[in-house]
């Protein structure tokens, strides 16, 4: 749960991971165990697969971060450096 706003950085490939700055927003097709370390510098995550026990929700509940699973298609809706809100309570994602 919870809500935040931000710019979104969209990472496809784990070796991109370096390119996450301080207080973005990742968004990606779905994350893995070793994309762990990165979810300390992240405001919220946003995937196209997924769901309330995958490891992208996971890892945000245990970090405190709003998380979107399961959306489908953000990572080809949303763009790096776009401004968005993310509200992990309604599971709603809107590019501001």
């Amino acid at each position: 749960p919870g809500k935040v706003e931000g710019r979104a950085r969209v990472i496809f490939d784990p070796e991109r991971l370096n390119e996450l700055q301080p207080g973005e927003i990742l968004i990606t097709r779905v994350t893995a165990p070793s994309w762990g370390p990165v979810f300390g510098k992240i405001k919220a995550t946003v995937t196209d697969i997924g769901g309330m026990m995958s490891h992208a929700a996971i890892i945000c509940r245990e970090y405190g971060l709003p998380a979107v699973t399961g959306t489908g298609s953000a990572s080809t809706a949303i763009k790096t450096g776009d401004y968005i809100m993310v509200d992990g309570s309604t599971g709603k994602v809107k590019i501001l």
